[in-house]
């Protein structure tokens, strides 16, 4: 079954559910920090287990005048449940679950299961292992690049897949420390979304 087109920003800013926490104390009966820059800033992201906050986002399509702006809330759950819920303008959830996607919206919901749409589950994976701090899986499928002048830094991903890269150039995502502030999206025909995590929300 041919799986059509999806515009990308919606589903990859699944990305951006982490929610800023404080990093853990050292303890000095555990090792060193690792040495290596990008190993010592997946370290930082496997402490976070669960996510709840609010965003703001800016999609700037080459179809339109004026830029679309949305927000509501993110959550996430480790190792592998995102969550997009969208409050203005027009209510709509996004699900990231086991492998399976799916969008609610005027009380419909379409699912899609991630193992008939190809040249969106390598995206989606390393997004995901982003989240948890695992760097063989986000290397696997993309080509990662750090730009790291503490505490604040900048992920460049740039998707291995041939069939990924039709769809995006270029994923950014920047923080503080273990906080993830931003996610930028770049995608292949021009268009691009920039969404901004703000406060984080109580359970």
């Amino acid at each position: 079954m041919r799986v059509p087109r999806v515009r990308c920003g919606p589903w990859v800013l699944l990305a951006a559910l982490a929610t800023p926490l404080p990093a853990a104390p050292s303890d000095p009966s555990t090792p060193s920090a690792p040495s290596d820059p990008l190993d010592a800033l997946m370290s930082e992201l496997a402490h976070r287990r669960h996510g709840h906050v609010s965003f703001t986002e800016v999609e700037y399509l080459a179809v339109l005048e004026r830029p679309l702006e949305s927000a509501g809330e993110l959550l996430y759950d480790a190792p592998d449940r995102l969550e997009k819920r969208t409050f203005t303008p027009r209510p709509e959830t996004l699900v990231l679950a086991h492998g399976i996607l799916s969008a609610t919206r005027a009380g419909h919901t379409r699912t899609l299961a991630l193992a008939s749409a190809p040249q969106l589950a390598p995206l989606l994976e390393s997004l995901r292992a982003t989240l948890a701090g695992d760097r063989a899986a986000l290397e696997s499928l993309f080509s990662v690049r750090l730009e790291a002048d503490p505490p604040r830094w900048t992920l460049h991903l740039t998707p291995r897949d041939p069939a990924a890269v039709r769809l995006v150039a270029e994923v950014v995502i920047s923080g503080e420390r273990s906080d993830l502030q931003t996610v930028e999206i770049l995608e292949a025909d021009g268009d691009r979304s920039r969404l901004t995590l703000g406060r984080e929300l109580s359970p």
